[in-house]
């Protein structure tokens, strides 16, 4: 029974918070809920006693913009995922911008995690953690840099980057578009995925120079809209062969049909490539090309 009376308890103050919130930051471009399904269910499991337990996480996006003036041009993006036992345990945030490298972004949202595990638990605490990266994400965008800088240019010469192409086309229809995609990406050693149908999603993965070939090579045929969506770089220092291997998350280049039954045949069921994507640890990219978490 005590935990039933916790569990709602936590449920209560996770809306009277999400209420603040909304209250507190009234634009869309500086919160989102984007999974309002998840809201209403736990406002009906606070309201209703005979409820079921929800059955996912609240998730929000916070934007901030830093106080500094010099980075005035600077947004970081709050994902937040509320766990259900949440204020009990921290709440789960990744902080994402545009200017921060992969390990810049790495060592922030470390910094972050560990300021929370220390100052907050059991408290409501989203709001805390916003006002933390507000005072100290800016600083992470100029860090490392130094120590790259001493490094002669000899050695950063040796550096490889291993790029990931996130390619979002209106539809890939024809099939001499795609025999092209295959064989240009057999050819230039990418492996990856295409979906074809509408929309198109192509992911291209290997040599930062390959990658950029073949994205010269794809634009250049005839699209109604194709643009990269996201695109993932990772620097190897002096990465080889097996660097290489070690980053690719597909094994070779093929094309997946996730055909929806009783579609005319071109309309991709985005419930199967969500799950493809899940299996391959990058769910997290669904969102990117469709604006919504998938399921």
């Amino acid at each position: 029974e005590t935990t039933e009376m916790a569990n709602r308890e936590e449920a209560e103050t996770q809306i009277s918070e999400l209420d603040l919130l909304s209250s507190m930051f009234p634009y869309e471009e500086e919160f989102t809920v984007t999974d309002q399904l998840a809201v209403a269910e736990l406002k009906h499991y606070v309201e209703d006693e005979s409820a079921e337990m929800p059955s996912s996480k609240v998730q929000f996006i916070l934007n901030v913009k830093p106080e500094a003036s010099n980075a005035s041009m600077a947004e970081f993006s709050m994902a937040c995922a509320l766990p259900f036992k949440y204020p009990t345990v921290l709440p789960e945030i990744t902080v994402r911008s545009s200017l921060l490298s992969r390990s810049q972004q790495i060592h922030l949202n470390s910094d972050l995690k560990s300021y929370l595990t220390e100052n907050c638990s059991g408290e409501p605490c989203v709001l805390s953690a916003r006002e933390w990266v507000k005072d100290h994400a800016a600083a992470y965008i100029d860090k490392e840099l130094s120590s790259s800088v001493t490094t002669s240019d000899a050695t950063q010469s040796e550096d490889i980057t291993f790029t990931r192409l996130w390619i979002y086309s209106h539809h890939i229809y024809n099939k001499q578009k795609r025999k092209n995609i295959i064989d240009w990406a057999k050819e230039l050693t990418l492996s990856g995925f295409c979906m074809p149908g509408k929309p198109g999603v192509v992911c291209v993965e290997g040599l930062q120079s390959s990658c950029e070939e073949f994205w010269s090579r794809v634009r250049k045929l005839t699209w109604k809209r194709i643009l990269i969506r996201h695109r993932e770089d990772v620097s190897l220092e002096g990465g080889g062969h097996a660097e290489i291997q070690k980053q690719r998350k597909f094994s070779t280049l093929e094309e997946k049909c996730f055909d929806a039954h009783g579609a005319r045949g071109n309309h991709m069921d985005l419930g199967q490539l969500y799950r493809f994507l899940e299996e391959k640890g990058c769910a997290d990219i669904f969102q990117m090309y469709f604006g919504v978490e998938g399921h």
